[in-house]
């Protein structure tokens, strides 16, 4: 397969578990597609975030979010809207609007990140790091200045605190 520009592109495969795994704050994500993987189209990660866990209010300047639950729930909010998503929802999220989430309940959340176009999965992958065992990192304070500083880079800015869980 050939793109406009005659470059050569090759499907890619990755397997349960196979992907860069990083510890993003205290979730785990793993890279499944890169925009470099896909033509720049969609960057695509798996999470799994603990219950009570929000990352601070911020806002994506270059990308839209879209998120497909597959297990737990999430209470979201954008802009002044807030939404429930349980296991089976889909959730868009334009870019240039603030929006958070803050998983509900007792058990663990896990989602796919899709990010369109791609690279904004990057983000993550800088503002993480690799993850050292199975499972989720232990519980830490969030880093602002350094979610600012790599947000600098992806285009992507805190602009409030994290959601508290009810």
């Amino acid at each position: 397969m050939t793109t406009d520009t005659g470059e050569r592109r090759r499907p890619v495969v990755l397997g349960p578990g196979e992907g860069e795994s990083v510890w993003f704050i205290n979730s785990r994500m793993t890279v499944k597609a890169t925009g470099a993987s896909t033509g720049g189209h969609y960057g695509l990660l798996e999470s799994t975030i603990p219950p009570g866990f929000s990352p601070p209010m911020h806002i994506h300047h270059r990308e839209d979010e879209s998120f497909y639950v597959l297990e737990g729930q999430l209470r979201l909010q954008c802009a002044d809207e807030t939404f429930v998503a349980s296991a089976g929802s889909y959730i868009f999220l334009p870019r240039d609007v603030p929006h958070s989430f803050v998983v509900e309940g007792d058990t663990p959340a896990r989602m796919l990140t899709i990010e369109t176009p791609g690279g904004g999965e990057q983000f993550f992958v800088e503002a993480g790091r690799p993850a050292a065992a199975d499972g989720l990192p232990a519980a830490a304070l969030v880093d602002v200045e350094l979610l600012r500083r790599v947000g600098n880079v992806y285009g992507a800015e805190v602009v409030g605190p994290p959601l508290a869980a009810r």
